[in-house]
């Protein structure tokens, strides 16, 4: 083994017999507490709460070490992450349906559908608006950002009206921010008026797909 390793004999034993460290002990000693948190609570804690839980015992360790040994031993906690809403509660429409979930056009600029999603990272939310053109597929308007504000929706409109100049174009959203905003007059200027329309919210098995990119988050 010695030759194979490509080390001495003397120097082998000399590591097998070597004490193990102080860290090293008093890493078996907190993970020991570790497993006893994380199985108190059932597999549910994290680092974090595995760490308050040690900190409200008076244990002074630190959370990047107490990630490193729950890593090392396959221990996971939880994630809950939030629900976000991008419907509007209530069966009013801002607009008629004019689509009535025919995501189809014989060609492009007649018809773009709208929808707004949310992508979870480590500093939060991030929001993004998509509109779509229903001929051709492609995503002709985008806009991100942290929050879930009007300007999202009329970035991702504006940027779709200024590359592809449409005449009497259909938009069409679910009940969602976007429809009431792009419902509104004040929407979008006088030289492109695309006709706003409203459907009902995207629904999972109803044997319709969305179109749009990540659909049935609406």
């Amino acid at each position: 083994m010695c030759r194979l390793l490509g080390v001495s004999s003397s120097g082998y034993y000399a590591w097998a017999k070597r004490p193990r460290s102080q860290r090293a002990e008093t890493d078996d000693a907190l993970l020991a507490e570790i497993r006893l948190a994380h199985e108190v609570s059932r597999g549910t804690y994290g680092a974090p709460r595995v760490h308050a839980e040690l900190a409200a015992k008076g244990m002074r360790v630190g959370r990047k070490r107490v990630a490193r040994l729950m890593s090392q031993a396959g221990l996971a906690g939880i994630s809950r992450r939030k629900f976000v809403t991008t419907t509007v509660k209530g069966g009013n429409r801002q607009a008629p349906d004019l689509v009535e979930r025919k995501f189809t056009a014989p060609s492009p600029d007649q018809l773009w559908v709208a929808d707004i999603t949310y992508i979870p990272t480590w500093a939060g939310f991030l929001y993004l608006a998509v509109v779509l053109d229903a001929c051709s597929r492609r995503i002709v308007g985008w806009s991100m950002a942290t929050t879930l504000v009007a300007q999202l929706v009329l970035d991702a409109l504006n940027m779709a009206i200024f590359t592809r100049r449409p005449r009497g174009v259909i938009h069409h959203s679910d009940q969602s921010p976007s429809g009431i905003i792009c419902c509104s007059d004040k929407a979008f200027g006088p030289s492109a008026e695309p006709t706003p329309s409203v459907g009902m919210p995207g629904r999972f098995g109803s044997g319709t797909p969305n179109p749009l990119p990540g659909g049935g988050t609406g």
